[in-house]
């Protein structure tokens, strides 16, 4: 891993622990799936429009096309649309650090459903960053977090998982940008139809929606997405998911700063023994 790899992955990890807290400012103030289908509309909008100037064509074979729209509906549909919804209820802090524990599920699923074998640093790994967010978790039920808002954060992280899945297929073919673009434009369609189905319509607008929402579709929406992809090429999916252990620590601070969240030892503990077990995990994977 070279110096450019390791700055990729330090400013994707800051980038999508960030979503988290300009994704809790925009549904204090606006309908969440409305607000969502509007990002990924704007963003593969403009996501598209300059991957056309930089000669880029959506000319996909039928298997990237299949990996592109189940990325689409996997993460940006699934997973972005069950936080934006839980958001309204939760801390951005919680939704951060279970979202944090992709690689974890993402370890699992290959050893349950897809034969692949967990080095002993892996388990031990995986036991330490479950813990450490189950310790995390345990205080803040004990706080009286909403149970429903914490069941759609866990039905996203496991959707985020399987969009980890499918991230090879979906980022093949040399246009990059246009497949961020396509996979944002799948988004805006699904969550279009569900939100004017589905959702009322609410707006309260203020400078600080106006911001979290400019933010969020250009930085974790399209700049996140497309230095993921761009790091995967580089060094591969598995190396690149190992910045993921900086996710629950980016997280926890973002939050505590902007939002003014608290911060108990308990959740110190826990961010610090979850990070140490998603580090571990990836290590596993890198080595095996």
């Amino acid at each position: 891993m070279d110096i450019r790899s390791l700055f990729m992955g330090l400013a994707f990890a800051l980038m999508w622990a960030s979503a988290f807290t300009s994704t809790r400012m925009v549904v204090l103030d606006a309908a969440p799936l409305h607000a969502l289908a509007l990002r990924f509309l704007v963003s593969g909008m403009l996501g598209i429009g300059i991957a056309y100037a930089l000669g880029q064509r959506a000319r996909l074979d039928r298997a990237q096309w299949k990996a592109t729209i189940a990325f689409g509906i996997l993460q940006n549909v699934i997973y972005l649309g069950c936080n934006f919804i839980a958001m309204q209820w939760v801390e951005a802090s919680v939704a951060a650090i279970i979202g944090s524990t992709m690689p974890l599920i993402v370890a699992v699923a290959g050893w349950l459903f897809m034969g692949q074998r967990i080095r002993p640093l892996g388990i031990f790994g995986l036991l330490a960053g479950f813990a450490g967010v189950a310790l995390i978790m345990g205080s803040r039920i004990s706080g009286g977090i909403d149970m429903g808002g914490l069941a759609l954060c866990l039905v996203g992280v496991v959707a985020l998982a399987s969009a980890a899945l499918a991230v090879r297929g979906a980022s093949g073919g040399g246009n990059l940008l246009m497949i961020v673009g396509l996979q944002m434009m799948v988004g805006a369609v699904i969550l279009g139809v569900v939100a004017v189905i589905f959702e009322p319509f609410r707006l309260d607008m203020n400078p600080r929606l106006a911001f979290a929402f400019v933010y969020t579709f250009l930085v974790p929406g399209l700049l996140a997405t497309w230095v993921w992809f761009l790091l995967v090429g580089r060094i591969g999916a598995v190396r690149a998911a190992t910045f993921h252990f900086l996710n629950p620590f980016f997280g926890l601070v973002i939050a505590a700063l902007l939002l003014g969240e608290r911060i108990g030892p308990l959740d110190v503990v826990g961010v610090v023994i979850a990070a140490g077990g998603i580090l571990a995990v990836q290590l596993s994977k890198a080595r095996a």
